[in-house]
C-alpha cells in the first residue's frame, strides 16, 4: 500500500514538473527575440511565453546544468562615482595647486630672468 502511494506521488510530481527540453525547443524562436518582447513593423509584440513561465524554464535549464544563452548582455558597471560635482572640482583644483607649487621655484626663476632681460633691453635702447 505504501509503495503504491509513493509511486503515485512520484508520478504526480513528475507530471507537474515541466519537461524543459521540449519547452526549450518549442519556444526557442520566441526566447531568442528578447526578454520582454520585440518590435515588428513598428509595433511592440510581447513574447509568446509569459515572463513567469520563461523564468521557470530558465531555472529548470540552469538547475539541470545546461547553459542559458537567451539572457541579454549585461552592461558594464558604473565606474563614475556619485557625489556632488563641486566636491570633485575642488579636489581636482587642490591637486592641481599642489602640482603647481612644486614647480613654483622654477617658475619664479624664469620670471626673474625675463624681467632682467627686459630691463637690459630697455637700458640698451636708451643708450
Amino acid at each position: 500500500m505504501a509503495g503504491k502511494a509513493a509511486k503515485s506521488i512520484v508520478k504526480t510530481v513528475g507530471e507537474f514538473q515541466y519537461p524543459w527540453k521540449e519547452k526549450l525547443l518549442k519556444y526557442k524562436d520566441e526566447l531568442s527575440k528578447g526578454v520582454w518582447g520585440y518590435w515588428e513593423l513598428g509595433a511592440w509584440k510581447p513574447l509568446g511565453i509569459s515572463a513567469r513561465r520563461r523564468a521557470r524554464l530558465r531555472k529548470e535549464v540552469l538547475l539541470a546544468g545546461q547553459d542559458w544563452p537567451y539572457d541579454p548582455a549585461r552592461k558594464e558597471m558604473r565606474t563614475k562615482r556619485k557625489g556632488h560635482k563641486v566636491d570633485r572640482i575642488a579636489a581636482e583644483k587642490r591637486a592641481n595647486t599642489a602640482e603647481l607649487m612644486k614647480k613654483m621655484p622654477d617658475m619664479l626663476l624664469d620670471y626673474k630672468k625675463r624681467r632682467w632681460a627686459k630691463k637690459m633691453k630697455e637700458e640698451d635702447a636708451k643708450a
